[in-house]
């Protein structure tokens, strides 16, 4: 039996801007077993960003209970929650967020280097190898495709070996190819018993995941499973 590594229970997110208050997320729950391979969908403004931002401990709900690996992160303190997010948690963005001066290399160690590992870049470079880039990591940014800056930030998200990987439109800015094999890279990690949890408004992407969820209005409309 595959244990609960993600439990949101009633998580509610309110943002007040003056005398207007809205309700990105409301009443919400949410269980995420280890192995999973979940998509989030929805339109923009539905709720599935602000989830994924609580999920990865960027922000905290208004009320509720978020529990991570059987614990309470309520009650987790700032160094607490870093470590979480350097270690526990891989994120992969949209916009890729690599170094532009920086080779392929070097914004793979930044994990490591803000975690104080050791060996930093012969990790590095295991991980560029995983990704199908062995080639290239002496190359900026400016010097790779889209689709190999991607994989370059895959690399990045998983050198610190977390349990739980959310990627928020990985493929967003790619073209169908490259999504494909972004996607691939991602279902083999699922294989290897990563988690994963993955922002998209593409439906053939989603089709990658083994679960879906449609967020509307700030709630989660019923469960589509494979």
């Amino acid at each position: 039996m595959k244990n609960t590594v993600i439990e949101l229970k009633n998580i509610t997110k309110t943002y007040i801007t003056g005398a207007v208050e809205f309700k990105a997320l409301d009443n919400i729950d949410l269980t995420v077993k280890e192995g999973d391979f979940l998509a989030i969908m929805g339109p923009s403004g539905s709720g599935k960003s602000t989830c994924m931002n609580i999920i990865g401990c960027l922000d905290r709900p208004t009320s509720g209970s978020y529990t991570l690996e059987n614990k309470e992160v309520a009650n987790l303190n700032d160094n607490e929650l870093a470590y979480i997010r350097n270690k526990r948690i891989g994120f992969v963005f949209q916009t890729f967020n690599l170094l532009a001066r920086t080779d392929a290399v070097k914004n793979i160690e930044l994990p490591l280097i803000y975690s104080g590992a050791k060996n930093r870049k012969e990790r590095a470079i295991e991980c560029l190898n995983m990704v199908g880039l062995a080639d290239k990591g002496k190359n900026r940014p400016n010097e790779l495709s889209g689709g190999q800056q991607q994989r370059v930030a895959i690399a990045r998200a998983i050198v610190n070996n977390p349990s739980i990987i959310l990627a928020d439109e990985p493929t967003g800015n790619l073209d169908s190819k490259s999504g494909d094999e972004i996607m691939k890279i991602f279902v083999d990690l699922n294989k290897q018993g990563k988690t994963i949890i993955l922002i998209t408004h593409e439906p053939d992407i989603a089709g990658y995941a083994q679960r879906k969820i449609q967020f509307k209005d700030g709630i989660i409309l019923p469960e589509i499973i494979k």
